[in-house]
């Protein structure tokens, strides 16, 4: 199925990949077909531009959703990022923050289970998108503060959260 030839009403459920192709469609955000079971999308949140990777198992009726911040630790940083994202995912109800081993690149990742027809409403498709987003945003400036402020852990998280309710 082509992006252009997706077409859904909002009380419609869909094939999770053609449901999520949709809602970034509608929401003007650029996004690729990986695969009939993996799309990746474009998307500028409040910080910086995201990566996110939506990965289909219907094997198990699980969709995965990685948001990359474009962070990558340097070796002089990982012991403090490693215990300041271990501070974060206390503070964190859905999802949770990760490094991948291979590269050292920070990604947020969470995963919805599915029922037996593996279909997918638009409002769970919005609210896990606009869950990894959010997220992302929320705690980005504390992974910065590790990486170029100097701070420490707690420093770092402690300052994002104060930075994050100035926000709002």
């Amino acid at each position: 199925m082509t992006a252009g030839h997706i077409h859904m009403s909002r009380d419609e459920d869909a094939a999770p990949v053609d449901m999520l192709a949709a809602l970034c469609e509608a929401r003007g955000w650029p996004f690729d077909y990986v695969s009939e079971d993996e799309i990746t999308v474009e998307v500028q949140g409040s910080w910086a531009s995201y990566q996110l990777r939506c990965i289909w198992r219907e094997d198990d009726h699980v969709l995965q959703l990685i948001c990359l911040p474009e962070i990558r630790i340097p070796d002089d940083k990982r012991a403090p990022m490693f215990e300041v994202l271990a501070l974060v995912n206390e503070q964190m109800w859905l999802g949770h923050f990760d490094v991948w081993s291979n590269g050292m690149v920070l990604l947020y990742r969470h995963a919805l289970m599915l029922g037996d027809d593996g279909l997918l409403s638009l409002n769970q498709a919005q609210v896990a998108v606009e869950a990894a987003i959010d997220e992302c945003d929320r705690f980005y400036p504390a992974f910065q503060f590790i990486l170029w402020g100097d701070k420490s852990p707690a420093e770092a998280l402690a300052s994002a959260m104060v930075d994050a309710a100035g926000e709002a």
